[in-house]
């Protein structure tokens, strides 16, 4: 069979038993399309503004699905239930500013999954809101992205950016 898929129950060598052996060269991928990028640098936001996160470095990209240029988006090419994962990291550079953050993922434009911490009258400073989720996507057309928002009321406010990771996005195929 040239350049097509396999489909079988049981695999056995010609005699019916014993080991079958694979030629180097040969991978198994699984869980692909994966990928995970990071904010590289520092992204100003406006006060309390739903904003998309310029997730730019990728770390991998298995099947290139992810856009880190334009669109920052995942658009993955295989149909199937994906593991999403996403924090945004948020400082507001002074203490006792920030009564709200939340990280979001979207799904074709519109909110899928959320995480908030909500200070009260107990305001902070920082926060990391963090999403893990499974998503089902088509394979053509659904796209992810990762936005993020925090409510501040005194200073400005900032996604932090760095190889420490501090926001980061990412997505693998899961075997359902």
């Amino acid at each position: 069979m040239a350049n097509g898929i396999l489909k079988v129950g049981e695999i056995t060598t010609s005699s019916g038993s014993g080991n079958i052996t694979i030629g180097s060269g040969v991978t198994f991928q699984t869980n692909v399309p994966a990928f995970e990028a990071y904010l590289s640098s520092d992204q100003s936001v406006s006060d309390n503004v739903t904003t998309k996160v310029q997730v730019d470095t990728e770390v991998f990209d298995s099947d290139d699905c992810y856009d880190n240029s334009t669109n920052y988006r995942f658009t993955p090419t295989k149909a199937g239930k994906y593991f999403v994962y996403a924090k945004v990291s948020c400082d507001v550079n002074a203490n006792s500013a920030m009564s709200q953050m939340m990280t979001l993922i979207y799904k074709n434009g519109s909110v899928y999954s959320q995480s908030i911490y909500n200070y009260a009258t107990n305001f902070g400073r920082e926060g990391t809101p963090y999403i893990g989720t499974v998503i089902d996507m088509n394979g053509t057309t659904d796209y992810l992205e990762l936005f993020g928002q925090n409510d501040v009321n005194s200073g400005s406010a900032t996604f932090n950016g760095g190889t420490q990771r501090f926001t980061l996005f990412g997505a693998y195929k899961v075997g359902i």
